[in-house]
């Protein structure tokens, strides 16, 4: 029997345990049909959201600890807690299918348990919150909630606010292929609601998410989803035809996919990753949008390993980051990320950035880009490598996005908007002679 909370709270434990979420989502999802996988996803995406939250209010309910083999139904317990208070599903509803799904998992010992202590969170709700911790209450580690509160004092309760919300759907319009109008025309036609997006000159958010299969013309490479955010580096490149673009570390491939788009007369994009399997996926997306690529499984770092010392005009580097700008469409980074990672973080983009900038031609510009929102791996590590570097200086962002920081400008997650995303623009001093 099939039971969309038993996969959910299956999928938790994996995850808690240190498993990856988009690797574990799919290994549960086989087993439910598709009508319950909406269901099935939502109950690992918010419970996730809400992990440390639900975790510090529900520890006093437990009298008894239970053993390890048990933490199905603890994650059962946090599934119908969740479901309680921050769903609009009945009550009554969210207690009985969570006491069913002890059945379903052959524990009928433990109706009894989970009954009682969502009975008492129905009943007690408030007070069960009402004492958190503030890093608690926002749902966020203790490292993270005060890292960010560190660097943004103003804004930090809207960022928490933002991180605990289910995010928009996105859309890359394929502008070889339509105009965003003439393809919101298309959405609107197939009964599916959009707005433009603010900022990205091709992009649309849709109202209510869907699966790729009723976008209009997908599958033959109309339209991407992608976040407002990610779609901005396009413009900071100033693409022109004939040029060499490098995309370092690449995967999943859809700023490859915006480049060409935005520029299909370029010499070349050269898309790189260090993950093989990754950069596979680069090449599928582009299939599917009718582009061409020169694929090069490497490591950024190490240039002298691949690189055969021909300049690149272009250069995006989306750094490996703490993904700390994406917690609501990743929110299994709340458990995993450590405060010692951001160090180690921070050497990797360092050497990243210097074995780049090696690479990029005199006179060429290089767009670093994270989704974090933490400053040592941002508007810092630019400033250290304008220090280390006396042929680059950050050229200003003549943009109407984000905060300005100096040396690039900071998106912070926003409900209704982008993710959380950095940018900064740096260019080579032109080659002089001799």
């Amino acid at each position: 029997m099939s039971c969309p909370r038993v996969a959910a709270a299956r999928c938790l434990v994996a995850v808690v345990d240190g498993q990856s979420l988009s690797r574990q989502i799919p290994l549960q999802e086989k087993s439910l049909p598709e009508k319950q996988r909406p269901l099935y996803r939502e109950l690992c995406y918010g419970t996730l959201r809400r992990y440390w939250q639900l975790d510090a209010a529900l520890k006093p309910c437990f009298s008894k600890g239970l053993k390890r083999k048990d933490s199905d139904i603890r994650m059962l317990i946090y599934i119908g807690a969740y479901q309680l208070f921050f769903t609009r599903i009945p009550p009554h509803a969210a207690i009985s299918s969570a006491v069913e799904a002890c059945k379903t998992l052959k524990k009928k010992w433990a109706a009894g348990l989970c009954n009682a202590i969502l009975r008492r969170c129905q009943r007690d709700g408030e007070a069960l919150f009402k004492d958190l911790p503030a890093d608690a209450a926002s749902a966020h580690p203790t490292w993270l909630y005060n890292a960010i509160t560190r660097a943004w004092p103003e804004q930090a309760n809207a960022v928490f606010a933002a991180n605990n919300t289910h995010p928009p759907m996105c859309l890359r319009v394929n502008q070889q292929q339509y105009s965003r109008d003439a393809y919101l025309a298309k959405l609107s036609a197939a009964d599916i609601d959009a707005t433009t997006c603010q900022y990205a000159p091709m992009g649309l958010r849709l109202s209510s998410p869907c699966g790729v299969e009723a976008l209009p013309e997908f599958f033959a490479g109309a339209v991407s989803v992608q976040d407002e955010a990610a779609q901005l580096c396009t413009r900071l490149l100033e693409l022109q035809p004939g040029q060499r673009v490098l995309d370092a570390c690449a995967a999943p491939g859809g700023k490859s996919g915006a480049i060409l788009e935005a520029e299909p007369a370029l010499q070349e994009l050269v898309a790189l990753d260090i993950d093989e399997g990754r950069l596979e996926r680069v090449a599928d997306n582009l299939q599917r949008l009718g582009l061409r690529a020169h694929y090069q499984v490497a490591d950024a770092a190490d240039p002298q390993a691949w690189w055969d010392g021909q300049t690149f005009d272009r250069i995006l580097l989306d750094a490996p980051c703490s993904a700390t700008g994406v917690l609501r469409r990743n929110p299994d980074i709340r458990l995993h990320r450590r405060a010692s990672d951001i160090p180690e973080l921070v050497s990797l983009q360092r050497r990243i950035l210097d074995a780049m900038w090696q690479c990029l031609a005199p006179g060429g510009i290089l767009v670093y880009a994270t989704c974090s929102v933490l400053p040592e791996e941002n508007e810092q590590q630019i400033a250290d490598f304008l220090q280390r570097h006396d042929d680059a200086h950050s050229a200003a962002l003549d943009v109407a996005w984000g905060i300005d920081r100096k040396v690039g400008r900071q998106l912070l997650p926003s409900n209704e908007g982008a993710d959380g995303f950095f940018y900064a623009k740096l260019v080579k001093a032109a080659a002089t002679g001799h």
